[in-house]
Order: structure tokens, then C-alpha cells, then sequence
């Protein structure tokens, strides 16, 4: 059965899909006018404002669907309830609730992330977690690897987690069912000594601090494929790269449902995904 609709023939399914996107417009655009001002102002910053979150970018879309996750909304950076919802959460942690996004609301973002990481909070106290001995790891399917590179290792609990949460994204989104290279792992458990070596050899310190202690010492962090801009790697940091992959269904997919599954995010790499569950340790 097909029908009519401001979207043309549709079939009962996509039909009732296209309803849905409808009653969400509207519900984005349904907020006080109060809003609508701000709304306006988030949008023309969301791909012109010029700041140094991590360093000198231009835009804040490619925090978008962290900050949508965090104040309780998918509408849109343009729409008066996203304006709205950002309000109150910077209501909540007292600053000015203009409901417009800028540098002072990031850092409390920033801050409320950084701080879901064991590890940050370590480094903060000045320890390094302790780092596990081979035969305590597991070792991933060669095929759960970006280029089937065999030997990537982690803890057992966090890849269980992954599977499992792997499993579910490809069982609820068809693009990534489709592409079994998204949602792989690439960089796992990594021994202190290897990350010398490549700071010393290559010259990939990261500011000395992957050399000198880096959260995949501890086999509880992963770093997943979530896509990349073409000419680009899926580990650059490039702010284009970074951008295409926060707009890919891999990255928004986990934003949204990463956290039942034990695993939090490093908001500078969409790529870099920690596990956090009540299994995991960070002693030194």
C-alpha cells in the first residue's frame, strides 16, 4: 500500500518513518520565542566560530552530537529547543543561560567528559595505571581488525563489551551492517616500550605524553573505525576529518548508545573510545 504525502509515494514503512521526522521538526521548532534569537546565533557559529578547543578550529559542529547526548536533545544546533535545552543545562552548572553555544559551555562539557575517564582522573592525580601482562589479554578475530592485521589485543571484559556492542549497531543501522569495516578496531592494548619506540623512531610523541603513558597501556581502550574523509587517514586529527567522522552513523550511533555498554569517548577523537565498566581498573 502506498499513499500520498509532501514526500511523494511512500510505502506504509517509510511513510510512518517520514511522519516521525515530521513530528520531530516540529517538536525542535516548538520552544518559546525566547529561543529562537539564540537559535539563530548557534547556527551561523555552528561552521564559523573561531576558537582553540584543543587548538585553533574554526566551527563547533563536530561537538554536536556529544553536546546533543549530554543536554538531552537531537534537535538540530539551529532549532529554538536545542537552544532551549542548552539553557538549562548551563542553568544547571551556573553559567549564563543565553542557550548559545560558545567556549565557556565547552569547558564544562570538556570537563563533565574528561572526568567520565578513569584514566584522565589518574593522569590528574599524577599516576599512570598500571599496565597488564600479556597472557591476562585476549586476543580480537583477526577479521574484527581494520586491515585483518592479526595479534590486536585488549582485555577481556572490554572486547566482550565491544561485541556486543558492535553486534547490536550493525542489528540497528543499516549503513553499518553494510560496511563491515566500520566499527572495527585498529588500535588497541600497546606496551609502553612500543610507544617509545615510536616516539623515539618516529618522531609520534603526541607531546611526549603517548610516549610517556597512554591509555592503551591499560587494554581498556580501543580505537574504533568510524570512517574518514577522503585523503585522509582514520586516525587524523585533521578538523575536516574529524568533522566527516562526526557526522557518520558509526560515530552518532555510538554517541548515542556507547554508554550502555561500559565505553566512553575522548571528545577530541571520535575514534578513541575507552572501556569504563565496573570490571575496569586504573591503578597505578
Amino acid at each position: 500500500m502506498t499513499l500520498w504525502t509532501g514526500f511523494g509515494l511512500l510505502p506504509a514503512r517509510a511513510r510512518a518513518q517520514s511522519f516521525d521526522v515530521l513530528n520531530e521538526v516540529a517538536l525542535c521548532y516548538n520552544a518559546a520565542a525566547t529561543w529562537y534569537e539564540a537559535a539563530a546565533g548557534n547556527g551561523r557559529t555552528l561552521q564559523s566560530l573561531e576558537w582553540q578547543p584543543f587548538g585553533r578550529e574554526y566551527g563547533w559542529e563536530t561537538y554536536l552530537p556529544m553536546t546533543q547526548q549530554e543536554i538531552g536533545t537531537r534537535c538540530g544546533a539551529a532549532t529554538p529547543a536545542f537552544a532551549a535545552a542548552l539553557a538549562a543545562f548551563q542553568a544547571r552548572y551556573g553559567l549564563q543561560a543565553d542557550g548559545r553555544f560558545g567556549p565557556a559551555t565547552f569547558e564544562v562539557l570538556k570537563g563533565i567528559w574528561q572526568e567520565r575517564r578513569p584514566f584522565v582522573m589518574a593522569r590528574v592525580r599524577g599516576e599512570c595505571p598500571a599496565y597488564p601482562e600479556r597472557q591476562s589479554l585476549e586476543e580480537f578475530d583477526w577479521r574484527e581488525e581494520t586491515i585483518q592485521r592479526p595479534g590486536r589485543m585488549g582485555q577481556p571484559v572490554a572486547i566482550a563489551a565491544y561485541r556486543r556492542m558492535v553486534r547490536d549497531a550493525r542489528a540497528e543501522v543499516p549503513e553499518l551492517a553494510a560496511n563491515p569495516n566500520l566499527l572495527t578496531v585498529y588500535s588497541t592494548y600497546r606496551h609502553p616500550d612500543i610507544d617509545g619506540v615510536r616516539c623515539e623512531d618516529e618522531a609520534n610523541c603526541d607531546g611526549l605524553r603517548r610516549a610517556s603513558c597512554s591509555a592503551h597501556r591499560t587494554g581498556w581502550a580501543f580505537d574504533i573505525n568510524v570512517g574518514e574523509a577522503p585523503g585522509y587517514g582514520i586516525a587524523s586529527t585533521n578538523a575536516y576529518n574529524r568533522l566527516v567522522q562526526s557526522r557518520g552513523p558509526a560515530y552518532r550511533w555510538l554517541v548515542r548508545n556507547a554508554a550502555r555498554y561500559g565505553f566512553v569517548n575522548y571528545i577530541y577523537e571520535p575514534w578513541h573510545w575507552e572501556y569504563v565498566g565496573p570490571e575496569a581498573s586504573y591503578a597505578p
